[in-house]
């Protein structure tokens, strides 16, 4: 498989918009146009419920994941060829694919994404599970205490790149790019820093059904 293959095969499964699919599906509705306007779990969970919303989040995540575990295995030897690093950075754009996909989703002419959220945790859960592993404890803990989800986006989002270097090592490319994705998934977050810096930021609660008091 060439290379172009795999980063076409990871952006296009970055763009299956499975928040969009459970609003259709589960209630005919567009979620884009409800709530936050956002194709995330946050927002599933506030129109559809928790249950819908766990799905969602998991298989947002997979999208991140299998191409990141995946796509590179099925490139020649040719394009892996330059070591353990070459065949990582291969995978870190598969990545980097799957996360623009989920932003920009073809499926959706390119309108309306999410903010690549879970899809990143996917991939750095393939790549660096430890690292991983530090920023969701810091993701729980500000939920747990602000219950704010952006908040603990925005978070998770700085906190990960410091978790990679002290796990993987600042001179792995995994630094690299958990940087510059940290950086996205903050600026994806900038409506919600200026409702944080106005004390107008929702926190995390289940809409009412119309017409319960």
């Amino acid at each position: 498989m060439h290379p172009a293959v795999a980063l076409g095969l990871a952006y296009l499964a970055g763009s299956i918009p499975f928040a969009y699919l459970a609003g259709r599906l589960l209630k005919g509705i567009d979620l884009r146009t409800v709530g936050s306007g956002n194709l995330g779990a946050t927002n599933v969970f506030r129109t559809l419920g928790a249950e819908a919303a766990a799905v969602v989040l998991l298989l947002d995540a997979l999208k991140g994941a299998l191409p990141v575990a995946l796509l590179p295995g099925l490139l020649a030897p040719r394009f892996t060829a330059g070591g353990p690093d070459h065949a990582l950075w291969w995978a870190l754009a598969c990545g980097v694919a799957a996360i623009a996909g989920h932003a920009k989703p073809v499926f959706l002419l390119w309108k309306g994404g999410g903010k690549g959220v879970a899809t990143a945790a996917g991939v750095f859960g393939a790549i660096a599970p430890a690292a991983l592993g530090v920023a969701l404890t810091v993701f729980a803990a500000v939920v747990w205490r602000s219950k704010i989800v952006s908040l603990a986006s925005i978070s998770a989002a700085v906190i990960l790149p410091l978790a990679v270097a002290f796990t993987l090592g600042a001179g792995s490319p995994v630094f690299a790019v958990a940087c510059a994705i940290g950086l996205f998934v903050v600026w994806s977050h900038r409506a919600n820093i200026q409702r944080l810096r106005a004390g107008t930021e929702p926190r995390l609660a289940r809409r009412k059904p119309e017409g319960t008091p």
